[in-house]
This record gives structure tokens, C-alpha cells and sequence, in this order.
């Protein structure tokens, strides 16, 4: 797709702080790459899709793979509801030469890696539709595609970029497999599967997913999307739902309902070095759940006796937390408050989800912060999950 005369990037989430108050604007923002403003201490963003169209994915499949796809295209269920942006995109993300947003590395350094001084960038892909087919060897085989394009069209061209392990989760057996072929390359950082699933991610059916996980030392990331469609189970406890709106505010649920799997179930009782990030569904309605957890906990601690500490001790040793998009607050006092009841210290990660349409731009996304939570936040959480260096970039 060409690109516009006059692009302009849609920042539908980017937060702008006002005194004690939080304000977003709704409005599409001009602001040229080379104008906007840059980082002096250099981060890490743990939240960066880039766009693998199925031309360069079609010569990494199996031939009989190939020629079912050249004839009936992915075949992969599909989303009926309509995004943001330009069909869930920034506008001034697709190349002018033409292509997908995010196709374009030397584009992706100049709006984005670059622009903001990201030292380490995780690369989270655009393929979780293959997390919706019941043929498994099929979804197998996109997956190793998958990964096998991000190593070379991607992770061998720029230092910075890490990659995410693809895997058929609805078959933990052959995701195994998968983490076990690539989940030991340096560049290879975590295990990425769809908030939508058949089964909440606590339940024993995929403990040789995270048997996997653990012997390559990589966390298990869930990220937003894919909620009933295909073999998943329904986007809400209600049912299906009409607007994108609708899934959009339905996702912290869902996502919550695997983190109580993942703790009463017991899978860090189990898999006592397993880290869990939840990425992309919101950051401060976690305190509250977290209190509720804790609460239910104590009344109801006979049925699970595996379960020995409270819910919000696991949580802060096992998992972790993505910023985009993080609410919005009445007050900075509040919005300090929450972020001190997830312990956002030690479990929040910045991501921007560039280049989707609800972008968070690194200077803008977060009010200013004490300087270690700063720190921990865009650079030193990250960087102990996924064993990367200190930053080699202080600023000045």
C-alpha cells in the first residue's frame, strides 16, 4: 500500500499529563519522525510486531504447505472486528514503496528504534491467527515458518532485535518440539502464545510447553488477541460480543483468568523458575484482582493446599507486565498508588506495540517517574527476564 501524501501517525493512546491529571488526546497527531522528540538513556522495548507477509513466509513451509497455500490462501480464521487506524495500523508505518506496516526495517529504525533510542527491541510478530486452527500439524508448521523468516529477515539484520518463539500451543507436545529446535538461540527470548485459548494456561494439558520453557530458560508471554475466534473458547464470560470495543474491554479478563489458573492450579509450584508476562491487556486493574486473589485465597486455601504462599507473592516472583495500554487515572496520586500495589518496580516493562494504530510513544506513555523506577521500568526488568547486558548507553 502506497503511502500518503501528508502521513500522519494515529496516537489514539498517547497520554499527556496535566498537572494532577491524566488527559488523552483523541485526535491524529503530525509528528514526522525526525520531529519527534528522542530518549537520551536508552531503553528497552518489549513490544515491537513486526510484519511477515505471507510471500516471504511461503517459501519456509513444507512444499505440500505451499501449494495449499498458494491455492486457498493461510486459511486461518480471521477477526470480524474492525481495528483502529488504518486497518489497526499508524498511517505513516506502511513504506512508501509499498508493503504492511512494519514490513520495513530500515522504516521501523527511523520512526521508532532509532528515533527513541531502543537498545533492545522484542520482536512479537503478527501471526497468532495460527493459534485458531484444530489442524496442528499445520499451525506446527507456520509457527517453525514463522520463526525460521524472523531469524533471517530480521534478528540476523540488526543487532538490537530479539525474537519470540512461535509455537502451536493448542498441541503442547509439538510446541516442545518447536522450543526445543530454536528456544536455545541467544536471540530467541521468550515463548509468545494469544490471550485466546481453549483452556485457561494453568491447566496441566500444557505443562510440556512450560517443561520446555524452563529448560531454555525462556519466559511465557501471552499477548491480547485471537478471543473466540476459531477453536478459542468466547471472548467474555457472557458470550460473543458485537463491537471491538466491546473485545478490547473484555481482554483484562480473560487475561485474568489465566493468571488465577496459573497460581491455583499451581504451575509456579511445579515450575519453580517459570516467568509469565501479560502483555498488552492493561497494567492497573491488576491491584485490585491481585487484593481479591489474596482475599478468596485465605477462605478458600483448603481446596488448593499446593497453593502455600498468597497469590500476590507468586505474581511478584513470577510474573511480569507490559505498560501498552496502561490506564488512565482520575489522579497522579492514584495512578502512584496502583502502580506501588503491582510492584511495578520489579514487574512492569515498557512495550510500545509499534506500529499499531494505539501506539505509546516512549517519551509520552508514562508521566515522569522517579528515576530508579524509570529505570527499572524501560530498561532493568527487561533486561533481567530476558538475561540481556546492562545498557551500554547512559546519555547525558
Amino acid at each position: 500500500m502506497a503511502r500518503t501524501n501528508n502521513p500522519v501517525i494515529r496516537l489514539s493512546n498517547v497520554k499527556l499529563w496535566r498537572g494532577n491529571h491524566m488527559q488523552t488526546t483523541n485526535t491524529d497527531t503530525k509528528l514526522p519522525a525526525d520531529k519527534r522528540p528522542k530518549l537520551k538513556r536508552s531503553i528497552i522495548d518489549c513490544d515491537i510486531h513486526q510484519s511477515t507477509g505471507i510471500d516471504i513466509l511461503k517459501p519456509y513451509l513444507p512444499r505440500a504447505y505451499q501449494e495449499l497455500v498458494k491455492l486457498y490462501g493461510l486459511a486461518l480464521p480471521s477477526g470480524m472486528h474492525f481495528n483502529g487506524g488504518l486497518g489497526g495500523r499508524m498511517v505513516d508505518a506502511f513504506p512508501e514503496e509499498g508493503g504492511s506496516a512494519g514490513s520495513d526495517l530500515d522504516l521501523m529504525r527511523k520512526q521508532h528504534l532509532d528515533r527513541y533510542n531502543i537498545e533492545y527491541g522484542i520482536l512479537t510478530g503478527e501471526g497468532y491467527a495460527v493459534h485458531t486452527t484444530i489442524n496442528y500439524d499445520y499451525a506446527a508448521a507456520l509457527c517453525s515458518a514463522i520463526n525460521d523468516c524472523t531469524i533471517d529477515h530480521w534478528l540476523s539484520r540488526d543487532s538490537r532485535l530479539r525474537g519470540s518463539v512461535f509455537i502451536p500451543k493448542q498441541e503442547p507436545n509439538l510446541s516442545a518440539k518447536e522450543i526445543d529446535r530454536v528456544g536455545g538461540r541467544s536471540d530467541m527470548v521468550q515463548v509468545i502464545v494469544s490471550n485466546g485459548a481453549t483452556l485457561p494456561y494453568g491447566n496441566r494439558y500444557y505443562d510440556p510447553i512450560y517443561a520446555a520453557c524452563v529448560r531454555h530458560n525462556l519466559p511465557f508471554t501471552i499477548h491480547v488477541g485471537l478471543e473466540g475466534e476459531g477453536i478459542n473458547s468466547p471472548p467474555t464470560g457472557a458470550g460473543y460480543v458485537t463491537h471491538y470495543i466491546e473485545t478490547r474491554c473484555a481482554r483484562p479478563a480473560v487475561m485474568a483468568a489465566h493468571l488465577a489458573s496459573f497460581i491455583f492450579e499451581g504451575v509456579f509450584e511445579r515450575f519453580p523458575t517459570l516467568k509469565v508476562v501479560l502483555q498488552e491487556s492493561g497494567v492497573l486493574w491488576l491491584a485490585p484482582y491481585l487484593w481479591k486473589l489474596d482475599q478468596e485465597w485465605k477462605g478458600l486455601r483448603v481446596q488448593t493446599p499446593w497453593v502455600r504462599k498468597k497469590p500476590s507473592e507468586y505474581f511478584r516472583e513470577h510474573v511480569r507486565v507490559t505498560t501498552q495500554p496502561i490506564e488512565e487515572t482520575p489522579s497522579r496520586e492514584i495512578f502512584d498508588h496502583l502502580l506501588e500495589s503491582i510492584y511495578a518496580k520489579e514487574t512492569l516493562m515498557f512495550c510500545s506495540d509499534y506500529p499499531h494504530w494505539d501506539y505509546d510513544s516512549p517519551s509520552q506513555a508514562l508521566p515522569k517517574l522517579a528515576n530508579e523506577l524509570w529505570d527499572n521500568i524501560y530498561y532493568q526488568n527487561a533486561a533481567k527476564l530476558y538475561g540481556l547486558p546492562p545498557r551500554r548507553k547512559e546519555g547525558l
